[in-house]
């Protein structure tokens, strides 16, 4: 009777311990708000002149005619965050959520441009796809395969987002449903934004789109991320959707040296480079200019093209992209002959001072011959920075991060005076081929290079 007695009465205790931590208040979410649900005080309006304001606790957008799509943006700037919100879509338009997103001067004159959840109530139904607004178009759309997020949208009622931004992974949410789930490491910061899309055709003026519960965490988030079953697609050395409308083709696979020979060999060097997560990397030998692999250049040769790749630069470091470049001269050392983007440390390599006209080999220069603008958009030591390209009918345009740094034309007097007075004189006709190689400079320095992607003949 008293073991019974006994038992009992642990039994009791433990109930009533049980009771009490239960009661006992769980710790919060740190949630912050980025609504007060009256007023938009910390937003700002780019882009477009569609309306924005506050009804019923909801940030309701309006569209107007003859507007670009519009953004109502954050005036802070985040990285690493998880938000959530609640929308109501009129079901003619189109609207989306920029996160990551900026709006620079360099950059199309100020274009918002960036990642964005796409809000899309049409038959497609690919509310919760990544789109890249501005850029490279769409990156993860709603495939058929998943049905079930393709459903989940709720036509003219409140729909429920969450966006997980950790580092070079996103994933998103739609009513709880699991939509896209991305590895992209294109931009890793920027602020967050409501979008009104242009109106056109027979879509009306004055329709509406409401946000409301808008709320992000930007500490602990490894804590409070969630797993997306769904399976990881990357962007890296892959081209999206609108870039394969646009013509454009991967001169790098990312896995192999497929396409690619030594500058002065028959085959890919077998040492000086290596390829390891997406990445072609060219070694460090101190400095010392093709001692090692050697530059490497495409098997095929281009006439008007359009190139674009991802470069990172260790410290100190040199290299360069070629281009209209005839691997049969200067077949002794040194690197093949061509003209050249410069990739430079501008602030610890000596070349940044030195050249045959002031700052022509500085970092985005027409190496040797014309200057980049001294105020280009350059990254740091270690982050990605993307070189653009375009030459055609003769006229060249150095980009560098979005930014137009240089513009030239390779056939003028005024250019084949530059070359003329530089060490490029004793090559006849320097620069002018009708057609030639690409090249990857070995210039004795670490570089990375990835995302190498480019488009020719250019319409």
């Amino acid at each position: 009777m008293m073991i019974f007695k006994f038992i009992k009465s642990s039994v009791l205790l433990i109930t009533i311990g049980m009771i009490i931590l239960a009661c006992q208040k769980q710790p919060e979410v740190p949630w912050i708000s980025l609504f007060d649900s009256k007023t938009l005080n910390g937003w700002t309006q780019k882009g477009g002149e569609a309306l924005y304001e506050v009804r019923e606790g909801a940030i309701v957008g309006i569209t107007v005619n003859h507007s670009p799509n519009s953004f109502l943006t954050t005036k802070k700037m985040f990285d690493d965050f998880i938000l959530e919100l609640e929308f109501k879509i009129d079901s003619s338009m189109n609207s989306g959520i920029q996160i990551r997103s900026n709006s620079d001067v360099h950059y199309l004159n100020g274009r918002v441009h960036g990642y964005q959840i796409e809000i899309d109530p049409s038959e497609r139904s690919w509310s919760a796809g990544i789109y890249d607004e501005a850029r490279r178009g769409w990156l993860h759309p709603l495939t058929d395969e998943n049905v079930i997020a393709k459903k989940a949208f709720k036509q003219n009622d409140w729909n429920h987002y969450r966006i997980e931004a950790l580092g070079d992974t996103l994933k998103t949410w739609i009513n709880e449903i699991p939509a896209a789930h991305l590895i992209d490491d294109q931009t890793s910061r920027g602020f967050i934004a409501l979008q009104v899309h242009s109106i056109s055709g027979d879509q009306k003026e004055g329709t509406e789109i409401a946000w409301k519960n808008l709320r992000i965490l930007t500490q602990d988030l490894q804590k409070y991320a969630q797993k997306s079953p769904l399976p990881t697609l990357t962007k890296k050395n892959r081209l999206t959707s609108n870039e394969l409308e646009e013509g454009w083709t991967l001169l790098w696979d990312g896995l192999t040296t497929e396409g690619w020979v030594g500058a002065k060999l028959k085959g890919f060097p077998n040492k000086g480079w290596t390829i390891e997560d997406g990445e072609l990397t060219v070694l460090s030998t101190g400095g010392k200019e093709s001692e090692e692999g050697g530059d490497i250049v495409t098997l095929q040769q281009y006439a008007d093209f359009e190139l674009m790749l991802d470069f990172k630069l260790t410290r100190g470091a040199n290299s360069g992209i070629k281009y209209y470049v005839d691997t049969t001269i200067n077949k002794g050392s040194g690197s093949a002959i061509g003209l050249e983007y410069q990739i430079l440390d501008d602030e610890r390599h000596p070349d940044a001072k030195e050249g045959n006209h002031e700052g022509s080999r500085t970092l985005a220069s027409l190496y040797d011959l014309v200057q980049a603008d001294p105020n280009k958009p350059t990254k740091p030591i270690g982050e990605w920075n993307t070189a653009h390209i375009i030459s055609k009918n003769n006229q060249v345009v150095h980009y560098l991060n979005g930014a137009k740094v240089l513009t030239y034309d390779r056939k003028s007097r005024g250019h084949r005076k530059l070359v003329m007075a530089s060490k490029y004189a004793k090559w006849p006709n320097f620069g002018e081929l009708e057609r030639g190689h690409i090249l990857l400079q070995d210039h004795g320095d670490r570089v990375s290079f990835r995302n190498i992607k480019i488009k020719s003949p250019l319409k």
